[in-house]
């Protein structure tokens, strides 16, 4: 997929806590190959990029979430109007692994069968669970965490809350 440049608009979801979006139009949906599962890399302004995946608006159109942090760097509010491109995330998960995530599942193989069984979605809720603390060694913690119990699973029975232990 060729990269794609777009103008479009910040919006808010009341109905989702308050939370920002860029408002996908149903013809650039198409031009990705009109699949709300396709894993992107947006381009704000610019300067602020990160990995992200569409979620339905309906009548074709989509969105993409905005975190507050990044509209304070990238200095815009709701309803700016803000230059896009949208490329192709070609990356194995859809976001970047830890490392401390990958050396656990380096060192245990059962650990790593079980994660690659699980889907994308669920995969990356672990990446992004294990990434959400900046402290070394908490992440090594999750990490072994969420794994271990993984292990401990039926196969089709991957709850979110079961790997946490709850």
């Amino acid at each position: 997929m060729d990269p794609i440049k777009f103008k479009t608009h910040i919006g808010l979801l009341t109905h989702l806590s308050g939370m920002h979006y860029l408002y996908i139009p149903a013809e650039i949906i198409e031009k990705t190959g009109g699949k709300m599962v396709k894993r992107l890399i947006c381009v704000v302004n610019g300067k602020e990029r990160w990995q992200c995946g569409f979620m339905a608006l309906g009548e074709g159109a989509a969105y993409i979430s905005i975190s507050n942090q990044r509209m304070k760097k990238l200095h815009v509010q709701k309803g700016d109007l803000v230059d896009v491109i949208l490329e192709e995330d070609i990356s194995k998960y859809g976001m970047e692994m830890p490392v401390e995530l990958e050396q656990v599942l380096l060192s245990d193989a059962e650990g790593e069968k079980r994660f690659e069984l699980l889907t994308p979605g669920k995969k990356r809720y672990i990446i992004q669970y294990v990434n959400s603390v900046k402290n070394q060694d908490k992440r090594i913690e999750r990490a072994l965490l969420l794994i271990g119990n993984l292990k401990q699973l039926p196969l089709g029975k991957e709850h979110f809350r079961d790997m946490l232990g709850k």
